[in-house]
């Protein structure tokens, strides 16, 4: 299969050097010019569950995407949320008829995006646990096992997503088909809006928050706030599993130690972070069904001003 990996990140890497051992045809498009030029003269570097692994995978600038003569079959996006838009827009020379989309990006309504560019029944939404880092450019660390679930948007899309599944699991990346991807997509989120921005906001790993006093009530309102917006989208979830689920990032043992990957962006290299697309779209799809959202409006904003104060781009 022809498949472009859009946004050769830490996950991107991941899948793209999967990917390509499985004998697909992989292109790594992306923004950072020194890893892709790292990538291009040395190859993909990955440290893989301890093994070294050097692959040639073509790696070009999404700029230049138009210049691509490569039909693919399969695009799989891993760009932050907020550069979603702008990739999309950088590979659509190379969408066909056939060609679908798989958006495994964290946050929720990444679809109404990839729709301008593809119809309704080109597009598979998953949600992803496998784990990955870069250590710098052109080299990733890539340890543990992991599992995807997608859903086609088509709701007589099964047959063709099984053919994307059958691709993904040649490359044993352990895919298979939900029929509830939007209640994972919301347990996922749920997640990353409890523990990303307040990380952040406190600089503090998961398990230290954890102890504070205030920690699971302040969780339970946001992932309250998270539920009550599902329901008007058929998702139903049950805040106290949801909090158990949070509360299971507190282990010192797993992950607790572990600083969120938006205290990664912000705290560490000032980069903007995905917080529209977390607790900002609850806000937004709050208003839009009359739903208050105080917590997420006001850790939204405060993720807002912290951005402002370290002049993040």
């Amino acid at each position: 299969m022809k498949i472009i990996i859009a946004g050769a990140g830490a996950m991107g890497s991941r899948f793209g050097l999967m990917l390509h051992q499985a004998k697909n045809d992989v292109i790594f498009i992306d923004g950072w010019q020194e890893h892709i030029d790292k990538i291009n003269r040395d190859g993909l570097e990955a440290n893989f569950n301890g093994e070294k692994v050097v692959a040639k995978i073509p790696t070009y600038h999404q700029e230049k995407a138009s210049e691509i003569d490569f039909a693919a079959d399969l695009i799989i996006v891993f760009t932050k949320a907020m550069q979603l838009d702008h990739m999309m827009d950088c590979v659509k020379t190379m969408i066909g008829e056939q060609t679908k989309v798989l958006c495994l990006l964290n946050g929720l309504g990444h679809e109404d995006i990839i729709e301008k560019y593809v119809s309704k029944d080109h597009i598979l939404l998953g949600n992803t646990m496998w784990t990955a880092g870069l250590e710098g450019p052109g080299k990733a660390k890539l340890f543990g096992d992991g599992y995807l679930e997608l859903q086609s948007l088509d709701e007589n899309g099964e047959a063709t997503a099984e053919k994307v599944i059958a691709v993904l699991n040649e490359a044993k990346l352990n895919a298979k088909y939900s029929h509830h991807i939007l209640e994972s997509i919301y347990r996922k989120a749920c997640v990353n809006g409890t523990m990303n921005g307040l990380c952040t906001l406190l600089d503090s790993n998961m398990a230290d928050f954890g102890e504070t006093s205030a920690a699971n009530q302040i969780v339970l309102s946001i992932v309250n706030e998270f539920a009550n917006v599902a329901k008007h989208e058929k998702v139903e979830l049950d805040s106290k599993q949801v909090l158990e689920q949070v509360r299971s990032c507190y282990n010192r043992d797993t992950i607790g130690l572990h600083h969120p990957s938006m205290y990664q962006d912000l705290i560490e290299n000032h980069r903007l972070t995905e917080i529209d697309y977390i607790n900002g779209a609850i806000v937004r799809k709050g208003k839009m069904y009359n739903v208050p959202t105080p917590y997420c409006a006001f850790l939204t904003q405060l993720i807002h001003c912290k951005e402002e104060l370290l002049d993040a781009k």
